[in-house]
């Protein structure tokens, strides 16, 4: 079966393996091909095309292998993995490249809630001195004089911009976006139903019926259409014989018979894939059971809340009163906790002192989200610091969820961030409490 490529596509890794390979006077060419894209689009089985059209080697890595409890095994890792690809052509003597998977989940940073370990940095910093320095790639521990052979780089992606800046900049990184178009639709998704022979204005009907499907969509269509003869099979032979029938029987495997692959039954089955969709996307459960977690939640937003009950607008005029109007130029830091008085129906705070207090209105003036964090002593030592929670502009419940946050972390280290909105940036950090000693600020 011969599948679908691209001819864009065959293009841009095609000269981009290739120009890794020539010596071209005084030209200096990334050592990394970026290919990002939608979901589902088909990028790795892309370049797995044309990896086999090209017949080259390929050494792969996932986004999985980014991160290890052990600080430093990942960079390491990939450290192993290019020097293998550039061993292999060495014995080969042929074409190989390093293809890392996913990049962006193993090494990106989604949103404020993601850890920044210890080993992304590592990850980040290994990828840019091997981008810079491709021939001399040494393992930690062991340095060897004699330089490798270039291998370039293929990554994948959904959002490069989660990526660190300076290893995506040009220079290191040549950028593809991959958004293949209806001419490359209907040739994929014709590569999909060619041992089926569907009729090419089938496809063509097919393709522009779903115009904002993604590619792996109608493979999980052609999937689908075989559920009815699976159901028949299992009915034959009984659900609890089913697994000796299917693993390790000596009968002969089950036969299935070409299904009803005609167009308004293909249709049919991809309404029914996108009403799944749309239900996942309506449903969003998880914001329900959330709801309970109003001070000690680790995900979500505490601006679109909505007063508790029990809670006076006093309360959240607290911070005003000890933070007046930023508009008029006056920023007093708070120097003392207030006395007997609750915010967000909490009672006075014993564990916050003048330092904390002043810390968090220093984040919050400058406009800043403030999240806070903790670490248990062991992960301490590898920077894998965990998401209490995250607070904007109101300075009463960021106080409160503070004070829950060190009476139930008494034996971990707590820090406050400040977020940029803007670009999410973390801007301010600081420890405030440390176990089994006084407060660090």
């Amino acid at each position: 079966m011969s599948f679908y490529i691209s001819a864009r596509f065959i293009d841009k890794l095609s000269i981009h393996i290739t120009k890794n390979y020539l010596k071209l006077p005084n030209v200096k060419v990334p050592l990394i091909l970026g290919v990002h894209g939608r979901k589902g689009e088909g990028k790795s089985f892309q370049c797995d095309l044309v990896f086999e059209r090209m017949g080259i080697d390929v050494v792969h890595m996932s986004a999985g292998e980014l991160e290890s409890p052990d600080a430093g095994d990942p960079a390491r890792l990939v450290r192993l993995r290019y020097r293998e690809a550039a061993e292999m052509v060495k014995v080969r003597g042929k074409m190989a490249v390093l293809m890392i998977n996913d990049i962006d989940a193993g090494a990106g940073r989604v949103d404020q809630y993601t850890q920044y370990t210890v080993n992304t940095q590592l990850v980040n910093g290994t990828l840019m001195n091997i981008a810079d320095n491709p021939t001399n790639v040494q393992l930690p521990g062991s340095y060897d004089s004699e330089q490798i052979q270039r291998i370039p780089i293929i990554v994948t992606g959904n959002d490069f911009s989660t990526l660190y800046a300076p290893l995506v900049r040009d220079g290191r990184m040549e950028k593809f976006f991959w958004e293949p178009n209806r001419d490359d639709r209907i040739g994929i998704v014709g590569g999909i139903f060619q041992a089926d022979q569907l009729a090419k204005q089938d496809i063509e009907t097919l393709v522009d019926t779903f115009p904002t499907q993604s590619i792996d969509f109608f493979g999980a269509v052609r999937s689908r259409l075989y559920d009815e003869q699976i159901r028949q099979l299992i009915q034959d032979v009984g659900l609890d014989r089913i697994s000796q029938r299917v693993v390790n029987s000596a009968e002969r495997p089950p036969e299935f018979h070409k299904p009803d692959f005609s167009l308004p039954h293909l249709i049919e089955v991809g309404n029914e894939l996108v009403q799944e969709q749309r239900r996942v996307q309506e449903m969003r459960l998880a914001e329900e059971y959330n709801k309970s977690l109003y001070f000690n939640r680790k995900l979500g937003d505490t601006t679109a809340q909505t007063l508790p009950k029990g809670e006076t607008i006093h309360d959240r005029d607290f911070f005003h009163a000890y933070n007046p109007d930023l508009n008029n130029g006056s920023k007093p830091p708070l120097t003392q906790s207030p006395n007997p008085t609750s915010y967000a129906g909490q009672p006075a705070s014993t564990h916050l002192t003048p330092q904390m207090m002043s810390e968090i209105n220093r984040i919050l003036a400058q406009g800043y989200r403030l999240a806070i964090e903790t670490v248990d002593e062991r992960r301490f030592r590898t920077g894998s610091w965990n998401c209490y929670g995250s607070y904007e502009g109101d300075g009463a419940i960021a106080i409160a969820a503070l004070e829950t946050c060190l009476a139930d972390s008494s034996n971990q280290y707590v820090r406050l961030v400040g977020i940029s909105s803007r670009d999410r940036r973390r801007m301010i950090e600081t420890i405030i409490y440390r176990p089994n000693s006084k407060a660090a600020v």
